[in-house]
């Protein structure tokens, strides 16, 4: 068996050179080339028609809507947009594709000679040339059964469900990317990250990774450092998750790195990601161009675009997320860490949400990034779906500002609104939380947190103001983390004097 080589002292040797192949399933609302409805999570085999199926006959129609998303989607990358492109035919088996071809697009595709600008963590920056974009339906899904892995090793039969097969795809496909060094398996994570970014700002992919509505097709190689002839490649299938790309970019150099010190040759080859291992396993030798036998699809016109059409589509272009970024970062004012810290959470188009509905960011900024990311984490649930909306934020921040409540309250409050028991106002109204500004009430706990600490009362008196903080405790304790500080402060200054 071949040794994997740490990661580090394949650097030493090699070059990793990188290029993707990222799958974007479009959210028409019927499919490419049929009208069948395009949903996920429907039973098997019921969105489906003659078309999807190939049954003898049948002619296919191009959906208006999906060639519209790939022009935009191509926009948005910095593309050309061909003024005339075809569709074609990619022969090969597969028992999730009844008709034995994909139709696909070959040397015409949709949009091409685009780039996108991908920054790390590091500042560092990375242009990622695109050599095309293409239009393309999607496969079948078969599900083994009777095995332990869930995979066909094993298994004891095999089960198909063509709801997906013809479901609108755009594939992107990057030139190769050479000279990342130790930064290629985080650029293949931000690379896939933007393209996610992207086409759920576009609003033409639901971009539910875990769905596989985003794939990649991760291609990796490596040449002897000074070399300038690339090496021979491997393509982990179908990763589905940002940590998982950037895991197998760096399983896979370092199993490369093992091939080669060893004086073996790598294999073209296809191979399927393990997240549990965190390894990579062979799949099927890989297929060149000339190996689907590609010719131009006759049952469909050509695609023609005018400028008036693509000037249209490029009005239609939201702002796009780097920008947005850009933007924000400026407008805000936080740190470069803190701003970091945002986008990795996913948080940015929250903050920003919370700010339109009259949070400051910064406060918008403690409470997402704080309590809220504390309860969502205990939930094992993403910050978005634990029921607390910008709106809640503002509001705590109203209460918060009105002295109705503190910051230790508000943290209960928000507990509170995440199990659902209403807004934020109405929690306090029915739990009792309001902030005791009573001055009977609070004069009782502080003459009692005096009475019990008179060492603490003589340093005051002697003027050290900064040991107030130790009757806070017990004052706090008596009304529940529910009294004034600022009044309870007052009071302890009035009593010592």
């Amino acid at each position: 068996m071949t040794e994997i080589v740490d990661f580090d002292e394949a650097l030493t040797r090699y070059e990793p050179v990188l290029g993707f192949e990222v799958h974007v399933e479009l959210n028409t609302k019927t499919k490419m080339f049929s009208s069948a409805p395009n949903e996920f999570g429907d039973d098997p085999n019921t969105n489906v028609n003659e078309v999807d199926l190939g049954l003898p006959g049948v002619l296919p129609v191009v959906n208006k809507a999906g060639v519209e998303y790939a022009i935009l989607l191509g926009l948005a990358l910095n593309c050309n947009i061909a003024e005339y492109c075809r569709f074609a035919r990619k022969n090969y088996f597969y028992p999730d594709t009844p008709k034995n071809f994909q139709t696909s697009q070959y040397d015409e595709p949709i949009a091409y000679d685009g780039y996108l600008d991908i920054e790390l963590d590091s500042g560092k920056v990375y242009r990622v040339e695109i050599e095309r974009a293409h239009m393309e339906e999607d496969a079948g899904k078969l599900t083994h059964v009777g095995g332990s892995s869930g995979r066909i090793q094993g298994a004891s039969s095999s089960l198909v469900d063509y709801n997906r097969a013809g479901v609108p795809l755009v594939e992107i496909v990057t030139r190769p990317i050479t000279g990342a060094g130790a930064d290629a398996p985080e650029l293949a994570r931000k690379y896939v990250e933007a393209i996610r970014d992207i086409v759920k700002a576009l609003d033409i992919s639901d971009a539910r990774m875990e769905r596989g509505n985003v794939r990649c097709d991760a291609n990796v190689s490596l040449m002897p450092i000074g070399s300038e002839k690339f090496g021979i490649r491997s393509e982990t299938k179908n990763v589905n998750s940002l940590r998982s790309v950037e895991r197998a970019v760096r399983y896979e150099i370092s199993r490369h790195a093992g091939i080669l010190d060893a004086g073996e040759t790598v294999v073209q080859e296809t191979r399927h990601w393990h997240e549990d291992t965190r390894t990579t396993s062979s799949g099927r030798p890989k297929s060149d161009a000339d190996d689907y036998r590609y010719f131009p699809e006759p049952d469909l016109v050509p695609i023609v675009t005018t400028a008036d059409q693509v000037a249209e589509l490029r009005e239609r272009l939201p702002e796009l997320p780097a920008a947005k970024r850009s933007r924000l970062k400026a407008a805000w004012g936080f740190s470069d860490e803190e701003f970091r810290d945002i986008v990795n959470a996913g948080l940015i188009d929250t903050i920003e949400e919370t700010e339109k509905a009259g949070a400051d960011a910064s406060a918008a900024r403690k409470w997402w990034m704080g309590e809220i990311s504390r309860i969502a984490n205990e939930a094992d649930k993403d910050v978005t779906e634990v029921g607390i909306t910008p709106a809640h934020v503002v509001e705590i921040e109203k209460l918060i500002g009105e002295k109705k409540i503190n910051n230790k309250i508000a943290r209960q409050v928000l507990t509170h609104v995440a199990d659902g028991e209403g807004t934020p106002g109405e929690i306090v109204e029915k739990r009792g939380l309001a902030v005791v500004s009573d001055d009977g009430a609070l004069t009782e706990a502080v003459e009692q947190a005096m009475a019990d600490n008179p060492d603490v009362v003589e340093k005051i008196k002697a003027g050290n103001q900064k040991v107030i903080g130790a009757l806070m405790g017990p004052i706090m304790k008596a009304t529940r983390g529910q009294a004034d500080p600022g009044r309870v402060r007052e009071i302890i200054l009035e009593k010592i004097n």
